[in-house]
């Protein structure tokens, strides 16, 4: 193979921003030449100029002082971690081309339901766990690290259909985005001998004891230099989305991990891939950090509003079952045990409770007549249940339509 060589991008003496711009490495690949991107480090030179993001920075803090405030008004907030957490994983890995809901993902952790997509909702199911890994090894005090990135990532592609794609290992070979080889794709990211120095430049920027940058102008920045350098074979979107939360957690911009940015993104999804190539081909990093800061804003508000309506809805269910006179003492059990378990069986319930199946069966029969529960199979047994209207908030943005 011939020595790979390195072929600066041509952005002309007229561009003031050509030294944040990286440069092609020529390489052979499947016998034909591929240029292989190589980004500069972080951060840009020359610096970036943030004096007209002030406004956008204020109200994206402000957006999540909020959301962090909220957070310690929820009484038991594992309650809306399991759900919101449960959320994102399902838009992180639509935005991929997965088509499992919520609902699939939730029937298929409580076994529920064998017939919901194995492959899809086996992602979504590997997300929640490489996420709460990420959440507890931080909380244990270890590092945003290269370390932390292989163990998420060995969770992440455990099973289904990246089970095959190296999990947990950083790539030693080319990978490429769009089209069918590297010779045609939409973008080639570096080649695989350069990854390890790049990543470790990352990591270094990333752990940084004196940050002279906002630290969510820093997460922006993170983001798009991990995807760049797109170090695994697979699931790099995921773990790149996933490292903006878990960021933002370990530098206690949030006491809870709250913030999720899939929603903004899969929303806005070809300016978010459009903005990305901007950066690399004309160093617009400015351009990028206006968007980023517009969806923190948004993912802050969108998360307050959700925290409120479920904080309601517990609050005006619980009155309801209260209100029920005879059985109320079971239908509050039950009631606690949906809100930790959405979806759920009589069998299911009767285990928990410690109720015989007909007891629990008539209590979950009158929290049906109330509609606080649904019966969502039509079956005439084994039948199965959702907390409708707090499975419906989560569920908003999360339906997978038909073209």
């Amino acid at each position: 193979m011939p020595a790979a060589t390195l072929d600066p991008l041509n952005n002309g003496p007229s561009n003031p921003l050509a030294t944040r711009v990286g440069s092609f490495k020529i390489t052979r690949f499947a016998g034909e030449s591929v240029r292989a991107y190589i980004p500069v480090d972080l951060p840009p030179v020359p610096p970036l100029v943030l004096e007209h993001m002030h406004v956008a920075l204020e109200r994206a803090n402000q957006g999540v002082g909020r959301l962090d405030g909220v957070s310690s008004l929820i009484p038991d907030i594992s309650l809306f971690l399991y759900g919101y957490i449960r959320r994102e994983a399902v838009l992180s890995s639509q935005i991929e081309g997965t088509q499992s809901s919520l609902s699939d993902l939730l029937l298929f952790e409580n076994e529920e339901a064998p017939g919901v997509p194995m492959d899809d909702v086996q992602e979504v199911c590997n997300y929640v766990a490489a996420m709460n890994h990420g959440l507890q090894r931080l909380q244990g005090g270890f590092p945003l690290s290269l370390r932390l990135m292989r163990e998420i990532h060995g969770i992440l592609l455990a099973q289904g259909r990246g089970a095959l794609k190296t999990p947990g290992e950083f790539r030693t070979s080319q990978n490429w985005i769009g089209g069918t080889r590297p010779g045609n794709a939409f973008f080639v990211p570096p080649p695989p001998e350069e990854v390890p120095q790049l990543l470790s430049r990352l990591e270094k920027f990333l752990n940084e004891e004196s940050p002279k940058l906002p630290v969510l102008i820093r997460a922006g920045l993170i983001h798009v230099q991990f995807e760049t350098i797109h170090p695994f074979l697979d699931g790099n979107g995921r773990l790149g989305r996933l490292l903006i939360s878990l960021q933002l957690w370990q530098e206690r911009v949030l006491r809870e991990p709250l913030l999720y940015l899939s929603l903004y993104l899969k929303k806005h999804r070809d300016i978010y891939y459009s903005l990305l190539t901007a950066v690399r081909n004309e160093g617009r990093w400015e351009d990028w950090l206006d968007f980023f800061l517009e969806g923190i804003h948004y993912t802050a508000n969108e998360g307050v509003s959700t925290a409120v309506r479920l904080q309601t809805l517990f609050r005006d269910d619980e009155r309801r079952v209260l209100a029920m006179g005879k059985g109320s003492d079971l239908g509050m059990q039950i009631f606690r045990h949906i809100q930790a378990r959405p979806v759920f069986s009589i069998k299911t319930m009767s285990k928990l409770t410690g109720k015989t199946f007909p007891t629990t069966a008539a209590a979950i029969g009158k929290l049906e007549k109330m509609g606080l529960v649904r019966e969502i199979t039509g079956r005439e047994r084994d039948r199965i249940y959702s907390y409708y209207d707090f499975v419906s908030i989560l569920n908003e943005d999360t339906v997978v339509r038909a073209a």
